[in-house]
């Protein structure tokens, strides 16, 4: 195994155990996914039946962009076969994917016409970022399904699934882990405001831009490092296993 194959897998081990402590979890169920260096058609993904609070760097299996696992033990489960191979086939700038039904943003899922509004600081991280899809297509538990999720992200890099959860990606681990993190928070105090049963109060157009202009000037990708990198310390000190 390749010095940069290991710490693909270590990055994404480190996700999967830092996203049980922020309750992005759900039972053995959602996966991420991350595209080995250099590789163009071989991506890493959880073992069916692996708690994310276990997830070890050796355990992930890797797969083709056909949903065969090609290295590794284990099987995997269906739906992350269905999303996620036809996910990264159509989108190879997404290198990273992980999907989730994280609480908060699943909730503005659920609601009628329901969007992260721009009303929180944290909210326009995600500005002109994000699709939805209205369309709820079941559980994922055929390609076609992948394939008309890849049709609906329409080239952003977010996407909220109607009555299902969320997909983020991004081009690596630790900036796809930051966008995760921080939607699920500015999903939170959204759904917080809202249960006051006030209207939102929502920035200016004007901020709106100026401030995401701000964001972009302060390299949010080196924020991100800086944050996963934390992570990682956190679980050096805590769970050094997860990269075993």
């Amino acid at each position: 195994m390749s010095d940069t194959e290991r710490e693909a897998r270590i990055d994404l081990a480190a996700a999967y155990r830092i996203a049980c402590h922020h309750g992005l979890n759900e039972g053995v169920c959602n996966h991420f996914s991350y595209m080995l260096p250099g590789s163009s058609d071989r991506f890493l993904l959880i073992a069916y039946g692996t708690h994310w609070s276990e997830v070890r760097a050796s355990g992930l299996v890797v797969l083709d962009l056909e949903g065969r696992v090609v290295e590794g033990e284990g099987e995997v489960e269906e739906t992350a076969i269905c999303l996620h191979a036809p996910l990264h086939k159509a989108r190879p700038d997404l290198r990273c994917l992980m999907h989730t039904h994280q609480p908060n943003a699943l909730a503005l899922a659920m609601v009628e016409d329901g969007r992260l509004e721009p009303a929180s600081q944290n909210a326009l991280r995600f500005t002109h970022r994000i699709a939805y899809d209205r369309a709820y297509g079941g559980v994922a538990l055929a390609e076609k399904e992948g394939d008309r999720v890849a049709r609906a992200m329409d080239g952003h890099d977010i996407l909220f699934m109607g009555n299902h959860g969320v997909m983020v990606g991004g081009g690596d681990v630790a900036k796809t882990y930051d966008d995760l993190y921080y939607l699920e928070r500015a999903a939170m105090v959204q759904i917080l405001a809202m249960s006051t049963g006030r209207p939102l109060q929502q920035i200016p157009p004007e901020m709106v831009a100026e401030t995401v202009g701000q964001l972009t000037r302060d390299n949010r990708h080196r924020y991100a490092i800086e944050h996963f990198s934390a992570i990682k310390r956190i679980l050096d000190r805590t769970e050094p296993d997860y990269r075993e």
